[in-house]
């Protein structure tokens, strides 16, 4: 079922890191001018520079230097939805951020994880 989510070309990623990354200097990882564009999903921050959905102007920037996981999981570009909480979403819904857990994965390098994140699994 992981084959669905393979991306079109392939990917050659990096070995994921586990260093710290502070709530500050995510939430500094936005892609304006021109600098990285981060997006974390349960804990795991994702580095989504190269896309420029996620660069200010594009259609998921919403969630650049966030913790997205709630959001995802309602497939909600909602700003009010982009929070790390995740846990009391239905059933459904923690299917879908596994989705795009997998989605990310495949596609974006993990450079780090959210320090003092509680929203992990």
């Amino acid at each position: 079922m992981a084959a669905k989510f393979e991306p079109k070309t392939p990917v050659q990623l990096n070995p994921p890191k586990d260093d710290p990354i502070s709530v500050k200097e995510l939430a500094q990882a936005t892609g304006i001018d021109g600098g990285k564009s981060y997006v974390a999903i349960k804990g795991k921050v994702y580095d989504v520079t190269g896309n420029k959905a996620y660069q200010p102007g594009g259609s998921y920037h919403v969630f650049a230097g966030k913790d997205a996981s709630r959001a995802l999981g309602k497939t909600s570009t909602k700003p009010e939805d982009v929070k790390a909480e995740w846990h009391d979403l239905d059933d459904k819904e923690k299917g879908t951020l596994d989705d795009w857990v997998i989605f990310f994965s495949k596609r974006y390098n993990v450079v780090g994880v959210v320090e003092g994140a509680t929203n992990m699994e």
